[in-house]
Parts: C-alpha cells; sequence; structure tokens
C-alpha cells in the first residue's frame, strides 16, 4: 500500500520497480485518466515503427551466433512434386 507524498507545490506516489515492469510504464510517456474508482495510469502508445531500424538491428546483433533452423529449404525444394502429374 502506498500514500500521496508531497512533492513541492503538488503531490506524487511512488510505484514499485515490480509493477512498473509488469505494466510496461518503464520509461515511457505517461496518460492519466479518471475512472469512476480512481486513476488509470497508462503509457501512451507511439508508433510501432518509430524504432523499427533500431529494434531490428538489436535483435540481429543479440542472435548473430544463432544458426537459422527454419524449413526455408524444406519450401524451396520441389523434389515432392516429381509425382504429381500436370
Amino acid at each position: 500500500m502506498t500514500m500521496l507524498t508531497r512533492i513541492g507545490n503538488s503531490q506524487g506516489i511512488r510505484i514499485p520497480k515490480p509493477l512498473i515492469a509488469q505494466a510496461h510504464l518503464a520509461n515511457v510517456e505517461l496518460d492519466f485518466e479518471v475512472v469512476e474508482n480512481g486513476l488509470l495510469i497508462k503509457p501512451i502508445i507511439t508508433s510501432r515503427r518509430e524504432n523499427w531500424k533500431e529494434n531490428i538491428e538489436e535483435v540481429l546483433l543479440k542472435n548473430k551466433t544463432d544458426k537459422d533452423t527454419n524449413t526455408i529449404d524444406e519450401f524451396l525444394n520441389d523434389n515432392d512434386l516429381e509425382d504429381y502429374e500436370w
């Protein structure tokens, strides 16, 4: 449980780190909405493509030593069509 704390002429709350992580509130702009029973705090959703280049580069860098085990070769191989009657 937490209480409002005086911060200058305003008041604030401290949100436990696990709740911040679970609610995806870390390092994002927040939106406040007054609801019937209190206050709803939500992250502001930005464009999903805003940082797409950096995100792709990060994933590629993190997985650069992994071998691709997908089945692309199976899709490109048409040996199974030899017995097909055209």
